[in-house]
């Protein structure tokens, strides 16, 4: 039925409710039931025991009240359907309470809100994806230092500006990329931080008049502590807009080495061979490796990003205050985002832990490349005295003379570089032609950059040995976090198993 028709003569002919429901109520049910009926139920037991210790309800009450809950099917209601004598469900759940427990059951919600109820359960859900993401981050991780560690003395060309710049290593880029990678994590562990406190106890926006335990609810529940301000329990989103953000750049900044796999995956750099399970033939054309499975990384990672860039964009330009735009509709996209960045992080931690790189092309490329003139400029000042500028310029045209008459490193000379410093400064050089060839070579370019951070086999080492030291540390935050939730749950069970037996 059209608005027209519902509408006709200015008075209502059919209340479009089912439409709203179609729209909103089914799908926001749909998603709760998935991912809210948990913490709903340990916010229900939690806040209980909080009551009953207060002495705010009754032993009696409380036990009533605990049976009813620990009755709630949770399997039943994860397989049901939206119900339209129930708003949401909240009060689905609240209902079976009051069924079970009597009117009694109602007091289950003395000094609290479906407002600071809903922020503490998005907050539970985000928390546990987001270990869950930061565990598939350092799969990845993993992965870059052991194969950094393989190729550590795997010589190759960095690129700047897509041009063959200098001689590097393999170990020495993976090693770049890893550090990207664990500056994401840190971002993705301080968002952690930030999601990880409570607004239990903030009820609507105000607090209470009862003599709650916000605190105890905090521990209870596996929080490091609370949001002090309750007003801020309830209004701030920035939990959300910084996880999201976290998230986000993750994915930009992995995609940026995504493209180089793809780009050495070509027949034309032949740099990485992608193992067999993540590639596919042609459906025509035999001789085809297509690289899907990385692929699909790179169009999953843009996915994330504007998944989780939706829901940033969703806070922009909201009341300061509780409302749906931090809340039903915000919510399941950061939850989707963070879920399948978990996916494609430990999909590419095997993509690069058995990929087959082409060493031997590798090295012959930079052999057959002036990236490593650098260093010919650098031997004309420590060995000569030539001003760095001049040298450059002298160098630059002999490499410029060597290409206009086809010529690759191998067929240039020390007589050479004399010969365009005749020309250009009427100067004589006289470098011998082993130092020439010397700093021409690829691998000598790498040994002499023992600078802290550079390529060197001893830098190289060095920076190995200590990012193993800080994954270990990393890897026992992420345990250690974990055991801290996991111990919470436990003592939540046990406090909850006292108080429905009466005790």
């Amino acid at each position: 039925m059209s608005l027209i028709g519902d509408y006709r003569n200015g008075e209502v002919k059919k209340f479009p409710g089912k439409k709203y429901v179609k729209a909103v109520l089914e799908p926001t049910y749909d998603v709760a039931k998935r991912y809210l009926i948990g913490p709903m139920l340990e916010i229900n037991k939690a806040h209980l025991v909080m009551l009953k210790e207060k002495g705010i309800i009754s032993n009696h009450d409380a036990v009533a009240i605990a049976r009813a809950v620990e009755e709630i099917d949770v399997e039943a209601i994860s397989g049901s359907s939206y119900d339209e004598k129930y708003e949401d469900l909240f009060f689905l759940v609240e209902g079976l309470i009051i069924e079970k427990a009597g009117q009694v059951g109602g007091n289950l919600h003395i000094a609290r809100s479906r407002n600071d109820m809903g922020v503490t359960m998005y907050r539970m859900v985000i928390r546990e994806l987001l270990l869950k993401f930061i565990a598939s981050v350092q799969m990845l991780k993993k992965s870059l230092l052991f194969m950094a560690d393989k190729h550590k003395e795997s010589v190759m060309l960095a690129y700047t500006h897509t041009q063959q710049a200098q001689p590097t290593t393999l170990g020495h880029y993976l090693l770049a990329v890893y550090d990207q990678l664990s500056r994401d994590e840190a971002r993705l562990r301080e968002a952690y931080r930030t999601v990880n406190k409570s607004p239990m106890g903030a009820a609507a926006i105000t607090t209470s008049g009862f003599n709650i335990d916000r605190q105890m609810m905090a521990e209870l529940l596996g929080f490091d502590g609370i949001i002090e301000n309750s007003y801020d329990a309830i209004a701030g989103g920035d939990y959300l807009t910084e996880t999201a953000s976290a998230v986000k750049l993750t994915c930009i900044h992995t995609g940026r080495f995504v493209h180089d796999l793809l780009l050495w995956a070509t027949q034309e750099f032949d740099f990485i061979r992608i193992a067999d399970p993540y590639v596919q033939i042609s459906s025509i054309m035999p001789q085809k490796r297509n690289p899907v499975g990385v692929e699909h990384v790179r169009s999953l990672l843009s996915a994330v990003t504007a998944t989780a860039e939706a829901a940033i964009h969703m806070q922009h330009n909201t009341p300061f205050g509780d409302i749906v735009d931090t809340e039903d509709d915000a919510q399941p996209l950061l939850w989707e985002a963070i879920e399948r960045g978990s996916l494609i992080f430990s999909l590419l931690a095997d993509i690069v832990v058995t990929a087959d790189f082409n060493t031997s092309k590798m090295e012959a490329i930079a052999k057959e490349s002036f990236a490593t003139v650098t260093e010919l400029a650098d031997v004309l000042v420590r060995e000569k005295g030539i001003p760095f500028r001049t040298a450059h310029h002298l160098v630059s045209n002999m490499v410029r003379e060597a290409l206009s008459n086809g010529l690759k490193p191998s067929g240039v000379s020390a007589a050479m570089l004399d010969q365009v410093s005749i020309k250009e400064t009427g100067t004589f050089i006289g470098i011998s032609e082993e130092t020439f060839r010397k700093a021409l070579d690829p691998l000598h370019f790498v040994k002499v950059r023992k600078v802290t951070g550079g390529p060197a086999l001893c830098e190289v080492e060095r920076m190995l040995k200590e990012r193993k030291e800080t994954l270990l540390a990393d890897e026992k935050w992420l345990e250690d976090t974990n055991d801290r939730l996991d111990a919470a749950k436990q003592m939540l069970d046990e406090k909850f198993r006292v108080l429905k037996g009466g005790i």
